[in-house]
């Protein structure tokens, strides 16, 4: 393929290193990469607008062809087995609603506490929501953690990245960090609890749903991929999020 134009919106030294890869003679980034060093192998930076990682990227999109993109809502699959499949668990929850929540991420830094997630499960317990435990290849002894935390009150959940789209779309709640489960969420207009510590939920927060984020004041910015845990968020206690849920769906607060 003989490309003309590659357009990075991820800003990170990988992505811009595919963007040379490609052959392209035009390769476009922010001019404030998530990733500094990526800058040096694009032709071209586009001063970014917006606060939101979707907002800048679409006003770097934008300059590249001339005219105002606006936000479209991305669609998702709606495959028959998954959705089987999502409707058969969801019937072995006695009918109870149900969050989904999530306590691994990409690094260690921005995982909220085990424990802090089996106190919410708990909680959820006494207000009849079921608490689901999403995780993923290698988060099995995370998943347990919280399980057995929760005295089995919250149920393991691993799944495809089809199941899993599929049983979003029926969560009343989704509780977890700056993850792509919770961006997915947040697509699909689930209420979201957001955990962040290290990252900044004006950038990578969720977009386009109803959302309460928690960060703590003393958390630190930073993207070094770190598993040390973030002090800010350990200290967020579960009441917080609890809280949080009552402002988003309603509960003894209101």
């Amino acid at each position: 393929m003989n490309y003309q134009l590659a357009l990075d919106l991820q800003g990170s030294i990988r992505s811009a290193l595919a963007a040379r890869a490609s052959g392209a003679e035009v390769r476009v980034g922010s001019s404030q990469p998530r990733e500094a060093p990526a800058g040096m192998f694009y032709t071209r930076v586009v001063d970014p607008a917006g606060e939101h990682v979707i907002e800048q990227a679409l006003s770097i999109a934008s300059s590249i062809v001339g005219e105002k993109l606006e936000y479209v809502e991305p669609p998702f699959p709606l495959d028959k087995a998954h959705e089987g499949w999502a409707t058969e668990f969801v019937a072995r929850l006695d009918g109870r609603p149900f969050a989904i929540l999530n306590p691994g991420a990409g690094w260690g830094a921005k995982c909220w506490p085990a424990e802090s997630f089996a106190a919410v499960s708990r909680a959820l317990a006494s207000r009849r929501l079921a608490a689901l435990i999403n995780h993923g290849p290698g988060e099995e002894q995370l998943a347990d953690r919280v399980c057995r935390s929760s005295g089995g009150l919250a149920v393991p959940l691993k799944c495809s990245v089809g199941e899993l789209i599929a049983l979003t779309r029926r969560a009343s709640l989704f509780i977890g960090g700056d993850t792509g489960p919770m961006h997915l969420a947040a697509a699909l207009h689930v209420p979201v609890v957001a955990l962040f510590g290290p990252t900044r939920p004006e950038r990578n927060g969720p977009f386009g749903t109803r959302s309460v984020v928690l960060r703590r004041p003393d958390s630190v910015y930073h993207t070094s991929h770190t598993d040390r845990p973030d002090k800010g968020l350990a200290s967020i206690e579960p009441q917080a999020v609890m809280e949080a849920i009552d402002q988003l769906l309603g509960g003894p607060g209101d």
